[in-house]
């Protein structure tokens, strides 16, 4: 019942819209078998976004601190940080749209 937002097939990637959430399914023949997994990563919606603060905060506490970028999300085109969680998930923190 999900609609398809985008599709990226460079990288197999399609974009399903839930709702006001998105769903990212990768084609597993886009990954190499060292790469395969069931999750790329997950995305939490930060509200205030104060790139600086969050970086400063996390690399206070020994987390390496991705770069700042625009990427597509949800909502849109907005800046956000990827970080890597002690299990080893990727978490992508995520502003608001520009």
């Amino acid at each position: 019942g999900c609609a398809v937002e985008k599709v990226q097939p460079h990288i197999g990637l399609t974009q399903l819209r839930a709702g006001s959430a998105l769903i990212d399914l990768l084609e597993t023949s886009a990954l190499s078998s060292r790469d395969a997994h069931n999750l790329d990563h997950f995305c939490l919606r930060v509200a205030p976004f104060d790139a600086a603060a969050i970086a400063s905060f996390l690399s206070e506490r020994g987390v390496t601190v991705g770069e700042v970028a625009s990427r597509y999300g949800a909502e849109g085109e907005g800046p956000s940080i990827y970080v890597t969680d002690p299990d080893g998930n990727v978490v992508e923190l995520k502003g608001p749209p520009d």
